[in-house]
């Protein structure tokens, strides 16, 4: 194990206590990077040289407690860290489909991979005629969300129409929007599949509530069967009651693809989340995470604790 310290670049003030306690049993050194209170010099590394690697866990939700500015600027920061050959997980690579719901749609389409039809706008005027063709319901998705942030449904063409008419859409923070075809989930649940590494570490079904588009599982606090979870990885600003999460095993050609996604990503931590439409079956992948905060309660609902697997590969990287 190297003696530098691990940079964990983040914003969130409590999503990354988990990993921070585990690297904190196991006596392995660390420095907190927080991203809203942070400079560089693009002449030199300044303290970055002296970690051994830097990870990236920056959230495109930043905007919505008040750090929006932060998210640009990691762009820069981990392109300048890139370009001096730090190493990072979930560079700027990733992260720049982290923050792109539009790209992510571009890359499924460049492999091939299906999901729901969607049109990218940068005006609300434009919502209804990028709507055009589109089977209704729809919902508009800011490009840069997280955590479902700002995701609304729209049941006819007349209620898009009177939302752009209003200017009452919200595109974001970059004034870009995805129009997108809504997809009833078959037996009421998503699918969310985690990799490390870029390898299959878990995965998870979501059940839906239909009241929310907020399925970050670090959020979910229930197990199928009502019983409540540790609530160490889930944000205390944001407690969820009414969403079930059980563990579970996909079948293995959405393992493969799933794969494929994260190394076409430049992800090598983080999830993908999937849905079957009720009614044909069909399997859509629908967004692409490089921020991953772990299922609330690991070993009860997936049968080990990611954070230690995590921690594991952060040391052998770090090595």
């Amino acid at each position: 194990m190297s003696k530098q310290p691990i940079g964990i670049y983040y914003e969130h003030p409590h999503w990354f206590q988990p990993l921070f306690a585990e690297l904190e049993r196991r006596g392995i050194p660390f420095s907190r990077i927080h991203a809203t209170q942070h400079h560089f010099d693009p002449a030199q590394l300044n303290g970055d040289a002296g970690y051994s690697l830097v990870f990236n866990r920056m959230s495109p939700s930043a905007y919505r407690r008040g750090h929006g500015q932060a998210i640009f600027y990691t762009q820069y920061y981990l392109a300048h860290l890139e370009q001096q050959r730090k190493r990072v997980i979930n560079g700027a690579r990733a992260f720049r489909y982290e923050t792109s719901k539009a790209l992510q749609l571009s890359l499924l389409e460049s492999l091939g991979l299906p999901y729901p039809k969607a049109r990218v706008i940068n005006r609300a005027a434009d919502a209804v005629a990028a709507a055009e063709g589109l089977r209704f319901p729809v919902v508009v998705k800011p490009n840069i969300g997280g955590s479902g942030a700002g995701i609304v449904r729209f049941n006819t063409a007349a209620e898009l129409a009177e939302a752009a008419r209003n200017d009452t859409l919200d595109l974001g923070l970059d004034a870009t929007a995805l129009v997108q075809e809504f997809i009833p989930a078959r037996d009421g649940h998503i699918v969310r599949v985690e990799v490390l590494g870029g390898r299959y570490l878990y995965a998870i079904k979501v059940h839906l509530t239909g009241e929310t588009f907020d399925l970050c599982p670090a959020d979910i606090c229930k197990t199928t069967s009502g019983e409540d979870l540790q609530r160490a990885a889930c944000p205390v600003d944001a407690p969820k009651s009414g969403l079930r999460v059980e563990g579970y095993t996909p079948p293995p050609q959405i393992i493969s693809n799933v794969e494929i996604i994260m190394r076409s990503a430049g992800i090598e931590i983080g999830g993908v989340e999937y849905i079957v439409d009720d009614r044909d079956g069909q399997v859509y992948y629908y967004d692409i995470n490089a921020l991953s905060n772990f299922v609330a309660d690991g070993p009860r609902v997936v049968g080990f604790d990611p954070f230690v697997r995590l921690v594991d590969f952060l040391q052998e990287e770090a090595a």
